[in-house]
């Protein structure tokens, strides 16, 4: 694509200003707000010792595998300031307050995932089941590292990998919250479940405003789509490091995949659900969106086709040693 088609993307999302106004709703208000304190001890009352004591309990009893993929979970949770930076690319907030419908609701959505970091952090603070410098030390290369969800330079990219990736946070914390529970961790279900539903209405408002713009401009749309899956999704926390893995977000991954938090078929199921969800198959377009078209539509099948495969491979991989748990290996 020319600069000049990129610009034509800009000026159609200017003009969606009023669609975005009309469904800030999908933010919840400050006040009626959940915050973290609400799912934490409370260390300002008489019995704050036993709080934190019957809070680290049943927390003793998740396994080193639960934790992993917690730990990187909300690692990638705290590294929300470098994709407030990368997704900029939607709202143009240059000056920071900016008080037209795309800048409010790309500061709304990101003081809403900023507590999801917060309280996934407090939490394994206080049950002191893991190694905090290490944990937090992996937070700071993450930032420091930065993102790139290969958005640029068309801000179609940025609507459909929010889509993409918020449905799939949604996936792994509601995952992440059946197995804690399983485990007896009840605390840590309920905080996973109420993180996961704030991904289920970011998801819903990015989906629908990437509906809006397949409506709209339907081809632009599907080559942007196309664009985005002729690789895998960048997932957020790829460029994770703890200073001594090199490899600590392949190694994650794996876990993830074999506990059922995050896997191929969820991959492919994304897929699947927005093809559906956006209607590509029945868009009528020609030229190289047709051909995108056709690609798109085969997408969900290919990786399906490799699932079990790919499964059963990552279920041969040696352990890896996590320096969140203290060096063990999972």
């Amino acid at each position: 694509m020319q600069s000049n088609d990129y610009e034509h993307h800009f000026d159609i999302l200017h003009n969606m200003q009023g669609i975005v106004g009309e469904n800030l709703n999908y933010l919840a208000p400050v006040d009626r707000a959940w915050q973290p304190t609400d799912y934490l001890p409370d260390l300002t009352a008489e019995n704050w010792q036993q709080q934190v004591e019957d809070f680290r309990v049943p927390a003793q009893c998740l396994s080193d595998e639960v934790l992993v993929v917690l730990v990187g979970d909300m690692v990638t949770e705290e590294a929300l300031p470098s994709y407030s930076v990368s997704l900029n690319l939607i709202a143009r907030d240059y000056e920071g307050t900016n008080d037209k419908p795309w800048a409010k609701w790309m500061r709304g959505w990101s003081a809403e995932e900023n507590r999801h970091g917060d309280l996934l952090n407090a939490y394994l603070r206080l049950t002191g089941r893991v190694d905090m410098r290490s944990v937090e030390r992996t937070i700071h290369h993450l930032i420091a590292n930065g993102f790139n969800p290969r958005a640029y330079p068309d801000p179609y990219n940025g609507l459909i990998y929010t889509s993409f990736q918020e449905r799939a946070t949604r996936i792994s914390h509601s995952n992440v919250a059946k197995l804690a529970a399983a485990q007896g961790d009840a605390n840590l279900g309920k905080i996973c479940l109420r993180i996961s539903g704030d991904e289920a209405r970011h998801e819903a408002f990015y989906t629908l405003m990437a509906g809006k713009v397949m409506d709209v401009d339907p081809e632009g749309g599907i080559l942007a789509f196309r664009e985005m899956m002729r690789g895998l999704i960048a997932m957020p926390g790829r460029l994770m490091y703890d200073g001594k893995d090199a490899d600590l977000f392949d190694h994650f991954a794996v876990v993830a995949q074999r506990m059922g938090v995050y896997t191929v078929h969820d991959y492919a199921e994304i897929i699947e659900h927005l093809i559906k969800t956006w209607a590509i198959a029945s868009r009528s377009v020609c030229g190289a969106a047709a051909k995108a078209q056709d690609y798109l539509c085969k997408q969900a099948e290919r990786y399906l086709s490799h699932a079990d495969r790919i499964a059963d491979f990552q279920r041969g991989l040696p352990p890896a040693t996590f320096s969140w748990i203290q060096g063990r290996a999972v």
